[in-house]
């Protein structure tokens, strides 16, 4: 019996676990976030857990891929994954500390991505219909993409825990079936460890905030196993991440539309135009974890039938289930009795 992949995901969620411990007097004294306009909590809290989980992701997958030799044939793309996820961890910190301007940023950020894509091997597609160089174009525009939208969903407490780690424990489930690399699972399991490692601090009313020094990291790292899952099994890797690509999607063009300047920060998200309306917290990630297990479940049906109708069915099923999400994230609060 493999136990390499338990003791893996183990380690992963001890590590950070302990690591936040030991670390929580420092983050108090240096890296508190105080509440804003935008902000869901009312006092300032410490922030910047995310360093933790990206830490133990980075190290301990590296050791567990090491350890396992099976790096020979992907070394130069593990090599940038893991380097551009370090990178984007430092651009986010700096922000936890010192806001920086959205373009470089942003063009900080795009920088990492394509180095990662450019890094992919020549014969990797999704959709074999477009030319290669437009769909790396593209490929480098949704993880870009991707990597913001979960900075941005990251706004309540256990937010983005009820997101990555169903999320990710369904990639790790899939790659030990055989529908990922052994690599990408191995950092799977070890990213969806962490997670649950950072869980118990982020537990609402949150005694630590991820912040972007770990929701950047954490985006690349899901966008790009999500990228690998799409390779084969689209269907599966549109299905896991949808209900996240709904909400930030929505918004975002909900905005645009509206004349809004799309760098501002804001409250306009689903989530959190609930939590407006008295909605609680708990109620508000529960659905969202109940809905990411819906999507998994779905998932698993479109990776194990490949036949066009069950792609499409659980396609349609997963965005009926996120509409009536966001339907119950988006209307208004029941008037109370006089």
């Amino acid at each position: 019996m493999d136990i390499a992949p338990l003791l893996l995901f183990i380690s992963a969620g001890l590590a950070v676990f302990g690591l936040t411990t030991l670390s929580m007097p420092i983050l108090r004294s240096y890296a508190l976030a105080r509440p804003n306009h935008r902000s869901s909590h009312k006092v300032p809290t410490p922030q910047g857990g995310g360093m933790f989980i990206v830490g133990a992701t980075v190290v301990l997958a590296g050791l567990a891929i090491s350890w396992e030799a099976i790096f020979q044939d992907n070394a130069a793309v593990l090599a940038c994954l893991l380097t551009a996820t370090v990178v984007l961890a430092v651009i986010g910190a700096i922000d936890d500390l010192r806001t920086l301007d959205a373009l470089p940023r942003l063009v900080l950020q795009a920088a990492a991505v394509a180095a990662v894509v450019a890094t992919l091997p020549a014969g990797f597609r999704i959709i074999d219909a477009l030319p290669w160089w437009i769909e790396r174009a593209c490929i480098v525009i949704a993880l870009l993409w991707f990597v913001n939208l979960v900075n941005f969903m990251d706004g309540i407490d256990w937010m983005t825990v009820a997101e990555i780690a169903p999320v990710t424990a369904a990639l790790a489930i899939f790659g030990l079936v055989g529908a990922l690399p052994r690599d990408a699972t191995l950092i799977a399991l070890a990213l969806c460890g962490a997670i649950i490692g950072f869980a118990p601090f982020n537990r609402p009313v949150a005694r630590l905030f991820l912040g972007d020094v770990g929701s950047l990291p954490i985006g690349l790292l899901v966008g790009w196993l999500l990228a690998l899952l799409a390779a084969d099994h689209l269907v599966a890797a549109l299905l896991l991440p949808l209900y996240y690509l709904a909400d930030a999607t929505i918004t975002l063009l909900r905005r645009l539309m509206g004349g809004e300047r799309i760098t501002q920060a804001h409250r306009s998200h689903f989530y959190q135009r609930a939590m407006d309306r008295g909605m609680r917290v708990y109620t508000i990630v529960g659905r969202v974890f109940l809905t990411n297990i819906a999507l998994a479940a779905l998932a698993a049906l479109a990776l194990l039938n490949a036949s066009i109708v069950t792609q499409l069915v659980c396609l349609i099923a997963g965005c009926v289930v996120v509409a009536a999400l966001l339907w119950s994230f988006d209307r208004p609060a029941p008037q109370r009795p006089a």
